[in-house]
């Protein structure tokens, strides 16, 4: 059964966190900042674009967007996004109540698997993620987790992809420099998909980009935003506006200006072509005013991403969210509440697509252990959000009069029937007695997760690509001249 199915909620409720007037008072808000704020915009064809379309440019790059053009950029951008894995089965349906989770990108620094070492990521870390990644079966897509400091700057996403695309079957998040690299990674993807047409209706990779707050969009991002538009491929116009630092304080603004930064490129996006596959989002990054630290886990960060998830369903657009990120320097009890508060209201708001597994150090550094952690954290959410099925053989009124006072249901044909179904199982999460748990080694979670994490890497087999595929991945790669 593929993903997009299998991973669709029964349950009917969902956590709801604002208002139908705090909704629409946010996005009046969005308007009038698009509208009579404006934004610049740093990207020649981009600016002929708004101004064709009946914005005004005022000299020599401020832009206002009218309403009537970001109704009709929300009425014809899709209202679901599917996506495809490797091989071209279905694997994620964005959009609706629908959550999916990923590990994120670019991590300067990794926790070392076998020493514990705190080190500088490397290309191998990109590989052994993704690796990783593709055995664990709640982790949907791939994102770098790593940066490879060891690459040269400009080749660094190229290369990232290519170790991707050689160790997951998994759908991919992709970063890029500029229109360039990202050019040959739309060739790769074309490669493994069988051509531009077939990826166009099967879509494998996603790319992650954003503007500059508060209220630029830079010529890097807005070309890369034309791109994708261009081929189909589906685009994250994601802002990071931090609170207090590039962004109001409060979570109303905060909320309402990355609101008007996704919008503002959602109209871009589909002037430059109606029905291209978007995701609005923002990335909620609040300053910590008595550290001046960015953090990824205070509770107005969360309170201002259940906004956006909130204002994302409203606009009925598919988004970009976070789950599995701890600010935490070590993967300790502050990290384990963090994540599993974060995959918790993920799944209870209806978050699409969900990145940053594995974050810890206000995403600086990738754990290995905790993407672990983090999977049967959403397995186990994933089981409570599946719902309860109430039917005449789960009420089990037949099975109860047969077992009568005083009995029991040990040995009851209904309980042998159900044993499988009818609980959640852990792999790492501690279910065992004191002294059973002393007889296995009495090791704590983040032991157990990198015992499983080394037992997965060195286990995990998935089929590697045809040769002479590779071959034509590898030439592309090797062929590109950043700058050129």
């Amino acid at each position: 059964m593929p993903i997009s199915e299998s991973h669709k909620p029964l349950w009917a409720g969902r956590l709801t966190y604002l208002s139908e007037a705090d909704k629409q008072a946010i996005f009046d808000a969005a308007l009038e900042i698009v509208g009579t704020v404006g934004m610049r915009v740093h990207h020649r064809e981009a600016l002929e674009l708004l101004r064709a379309a009946g914005c005004a440019v005022t000299k020599p790059d401020l832009v206002t967007i009218p309403r009537e053009l970001v109704d009709k950029a929300r009425s014809t951008a899709p209202r679901v996004i599917e996506v495809f894995d490797r091989d071209g089965r279905a694997a994620m349906s964005l959009g609706g109540a629908n959550s999916y989770f990923g590990t994120g990108s670019d991590l300067m620094s990794t926790y070392d698997l076998e020493t514990g070492e705190h080190r500088p990521s490397g290309l191998s870390d990109v590989a052994r993620a993704a690796r990783l990644c593709d055995a664990l079966p709640n982790i949907d897509f791939v994102m770098s987790c790593a940066h490879p400091n060891d690459v040269e700057p400009h080749r660094s996403y190229l290369e990232s992809l290519r170790a991707m695309v050689a160790n997951t079957t998994k759908p991919i998040v992709m970063t890029s420099e500029n229109t360039g690299d990202l050019e040959v990674m739309w060739k790769i993807a074309c490669q493994l998909r069988g051509g531009a047409e077939e990826l166009r209706a099967k879509p494998y990779v996603t790319l992650y980009l954003e503007p500059v707050s508060p209220l630029e969009h830079p010529v890097e991002s807005v070309g890369k935003l034309l791109f994708c538009a261009d081929r189909g491929i589906p685009a994250i116009y994601s802002p990071a506006p931090l609170a207090g630092g590039t962004a109001p304080i409060t979570v109303a603004g905060h909320t309402a200006q990355g609101t008007a930064e996704s919008l503002f490129g959602l109209v871009i996006h589909q002037l430059r072509r109606p029905g291209a596959p978007f995701l609005f989002g923002i990335g909620p990054a609040v300053l910590d005013m008595s550290t001046s630290q960015s953090s990824y886990n205070a509770p107005e960060y969360l309170m201002t991403f259940l906004c956006q998830i909130e204002m994302a369903r409203w606009l009925d657009l598919p988004n970009w969210g976070y789950g599995g990120t701890s600010d935490s320097q070590v993967v300790d009890a502050q990290a384990g509440a963090e994540i599993a508060e974060l995959a918790l209201l993920c799944l209870a708001a209806g978050s699409n697509l969900n990145h940053d597994v594995g974050y810890l150090d206000f995403g600086l550094t990738a754990s290995l252990e905790l993407i672990v952690i983090v999977d049967e954290y959403i397995s186990l959410n994933r089981r409570i959000f599946a719902g309860v099925e109430v039917s005449p053989e789960t009420l089990a009124i037949d099975t109860i009069r047969q077992v009568g006072p005083g009995g029991d249901f040990l040995s009851a044909k209904h309980t042998a029937k159900h044993v499988r179904t009818a609980q959640w199982r852990p792999t790492i999460i501690n279910r065992q007695g004191h002294v059973r748990w002393l007889e296995e080694g009495g090791l704590d979670l983040r032991e157990k997760a990198r015992q499983k994490a080394l037992k997965l890497l060195e286990t995990h087999r998935l089929a590697p690509l045809p040769p002479d595929l590779a071959a034509r991945i590898d030439a592309l790669v090797e062929g590109f001249v950043p700058g050129k």
